[in-house]
């Protein structure tokens, strides 16, 4: 055949050969209900909460499917892969009366947080908050957004209304199982001989049974036919020589007192016990991989069907579509690295109209990325100074834009990938003082030495919510020691009105096209952003106040340092995806330049955006916390920070030493302080941080209560 006339040909056969595009094929409604019992919600009116299932499918063959297993994944006959996923709606019962904004929440570990994020007072228990049975004070509903939640982890089990994603499990070309190591890192909540082999300080949030940990791929803790042997050590801090445990003193099974053991390949029998405030890391074989990276293409094929698709493949409804409407993504914490690491995979662009998928996000409190394109990956995992510091959480680029990393030579941005589609959302990046300091959050405003400050790009906006932690603590607080795992009280130093202020800034940036306020976070080119050293902490003596006795806030300035870490060969670090090979990691010698924020004279942050609470103090709040003496001491305690109140008096707070000014000094009557609240309440809705209906209600409660007392 002539070259011409080949070619030719093969243009025609081109669109035959063409990749199937990724798609929900099937929504499957399970039932729809009223919510709420049918409260009504200002001019929204009520609520529907919808129970579905959907089904997707996604070529392996695609290069925008780029997942690690895929293509040892199953697949029908047609060669696709399938996978199906629980889906929640809440949409106002007339679609018409709502604000046309889908939003749509990455679950935290199966766990719906966006009604306790925005709303407030939605349920006391994870099961109440799961089951949306309490709207709280409804301010989601009132601004009439659509919401929508799904499954994307697959080692979530059932329980507690939580969201499922069923597993995928890969499997070699010859149909036999895939094996490779495993490292995790096991931490007691109490002295226990049994542990599951996924027991980590993470978990403990939430009940032990929530998750499956891969499995043994043999009971043996003798060396298998390829001379590897699995190794159970234990340490008292994250930097302490590993003390292996001998073989003989552990199993994989189930044990307790006086009942017979049980071999099981997720759990570990320890007759000796287990104790708390240890790090047990246990590096074994496992079997069975999930194909964790289909959560990434879920979250894509799923917003784009209910943002777009008028109905299914079937023909069923989609029961939240709206012409026109606008989309945006959110979750907090793990969720909120989700949604960083699923941008800069390229998966916010939609397989079938080539069209960003989401207008915005708002990913909160999660800096770092998910690494969920892993063989073995464990998404539950995150970073900490003591725990989870030794996993794949914090690779470069920390940055949105692009910038040259001098530690492993590449040159890199989070949003390369959808800038060269054209499919970037505009981004708001709210986090905590926390972060700062544990997160590692510096690292996504500076250059990777920290030398100096780096400007965002034109779609992304930063809001660092100075002095809080990674969720506030609820109140009351403990009145006595230990106050949980922590040497000092937690900080209650609320995010919700923030919060509340930065969705409705994002909603209209996506629909309305006006830009939200500049990004309001500490930095080195003012003095706000320092190394820890730097810190010009008070020194905060040992106290009684309110008859609450609590030890003198440490003068240490612990940081959750971060250096390269190398998991072999075949793990790809620029996309953190592939598979590890090298557990534990090497560690690199030179470490990245984490900086924290500057405080004023009481402790409190000096930048960022700056609560009325901050402004109008009773106390100083931390983004950091101790471990208590029995639990890491003087090392951090995992996403905890403290709170310490001023003295009532002057008499108080001098008799102790304690340099900052009383509560009576600050505000001398109730007149007084009314108007200081009044003044930064109007501060911040001028610059568009607190709504004006938020604004009042903390005005009203200062001039009802008066003077806090306490936090």
């Amino acid at each position: 055949m002539p070259r011409r006339l080949h070619l030719a040909a093969l243009a025609l056969l081109l669109p035959f050969a063409a990749p199937a595009e990724a798609r929900i094929l099937r929504l499957e409604v399970l039932r729809s209900e009223p919510a709420f019992a049918g409260q009504s919600f200002g001019t929204t009116g009520t609520y529907e909460h919808i129970f579905a299932r959907a089904y997707g499918e996604i070529d392996p063959a695609d290069p925008r499917n780029a997942i690690q297993d895929i293509e040892l994944a199953p697949r029908t006959a047609a060669g696709m892969v399938t996978y199906s996923t629980d889906v929640e709606l809440l949409r106002p019962t007339d679609m018409s009366r709502g604000n046309d904004m889908l939003l749509m929440e990455v679950n935290n570990r199966g766990n719906k947080l966006a009604l306790g994020l925005f709303n407030g007072d939605a349920g006391a228990s994870v099961a109440a908050r799961n089951a949306l049975a309490a709207p709280g004070d409804g301010f989601l509903m009132r601004q009439g957004y659509t919401l929508a939640w799904f499954g994307w982890e697959m080692d979530v089990r059932p329980g507690l209304n939580r969201l499922l994603m069923p597993p995928v499990i890969a499997h070699a070309h010859d149909g036999g199982p895939i094996t490779g190591i495993v490292r995790s890192e096991i931490i007691a909540p109490a002295a226990t001989p049994t542990l599951p082999i996924g027991m980590s300080q993470q978990v403990q949030w939430y009940p032990p049974d929530s998750y499956d940990s891969y499995p043994a791929a043999s009971l043996a803790t003798d060396a298998d036919a390829d001379g590897f042997r699995p190794m159970l050590t234990v340490r008292a801090r994250e930097h302490d020589p590993r003390v292996v445990i001998p073989a003989g003193a552990w199993r994989f099974a189930i044990c307790a007192k006086d009942q017979p053991e049980q071999p099981d390949a997720r759990h570990l029998c320890y007759p000796a016990g287990f104790q708390p405030g240890q790090i047990y890391e246990l590096i074994y074989k496992a079997r069975d991989p999930m194909v964790l990276g289909l959560g990434f293409a879920a979250t894509r094929d799923l917003g784009a069907f209910l943002r777009r698709a008028p109905r299914d493949d079937a023909g069923t409804p989609n029961p939240v579509f709206r012409a026109g409407q606008h989309a945006i993504i959110e979750g907090s914490s793990q969720s909120g690295r989700m949604i960083r690491s699923m941008i800069a995979l390229g998966f916010n662009q939609d397989d079938q109209s080539g069209a960003a998928v989401f207008d915005g996000a708002l990913p909160h409190i999660g800096g770092g990325l998910m690494p969920l394109n892993v063989r073995f990956g464990q998404p539950l995992r995150a970073w900490g100074e003591q725990v989870d510091h030794l996993y794949p959480a914090y690779d470069f680029p920390f940055t949105y834009g692009p910038l040259h990393d001098p530690l492993t030579g590449r040159m890199q941005g989070l949003l390369d990938r959808c800038t060269a589609s054209a499919t970037c959302p505009r981004i708001v990046h709210a986090a905590t003082a926390l972060e700062m300091w544990e997160g590692r959050q510096s690292l996504g405003l500076t250059d990777p030495l920290g030398r100096h400050d780096v400007a965002q790009p034109d779609n992304v906006r930063v809001y660092i919510m100075a002095s809080t932690q990674h969720g506030a603590a609820p109140l009351p607080l403990p009145t006595a020691a230990p106050f949980g795992l922590c040497a000092q009280q937690p900080n209650p130093n609320p995010q919700l009105w923030t919060m509340r202020a930065l969705l409705t800034d994002l909603t209209a940036w996506v629909r309305d096209g006006i830009a939200p306020p500049p990004s309001a976070v500490p930095q080195i080119a003012d003095g706000t952003l320092v190394a820890p050293d730097r810190v010009d902490f008070p020194p905060i003596p040992a106290n009684t106040y309110g008859g609450v006795a609590r030890p003198a806030l440490s003068t240490a300035r612990v940081y959750d340092s971060l250096h390269v870490l190398d998991f072999g060969p075949l793990f790809r670090p620029a996309d953190s995806s592939g598979i590890i090979t090298v557990e534990p990691p090497r560690v690199g010698a030179a470490s990245y330049g984490v900086l924290v924020p500057q405080v004023d004279a009481d402790g409190n942050d000096l930048a960022g955006v700056r609560s009325v609470f901050l402004r109008v103090p009773v106390g100083t709040y931390t983004g950091w916390n101790l471990g208590r003496a029995d639990r890491f001491p003087d090392g951090m305690c995992n996403l905890q920070g403290s709170f310490v109140p001023f003295a009532a008096t002057r008499a108080e707070r001098t008799a102790i030493g304690d340099p900052r000014p009383s509560l009576a000094e600050r505000y001398p009557g109730t007149a007084g302080y009314v108007a200081a609240i009044r003044a930064a309440a109007a501060d911040l809705v001028a610059q568009r941080f607190l709504l004006p209906d938020d604004a009042a209600a903390l005005i009203a409660q200062a001039e009802h209560d008066g003077i806090r007392s306490g936090p």
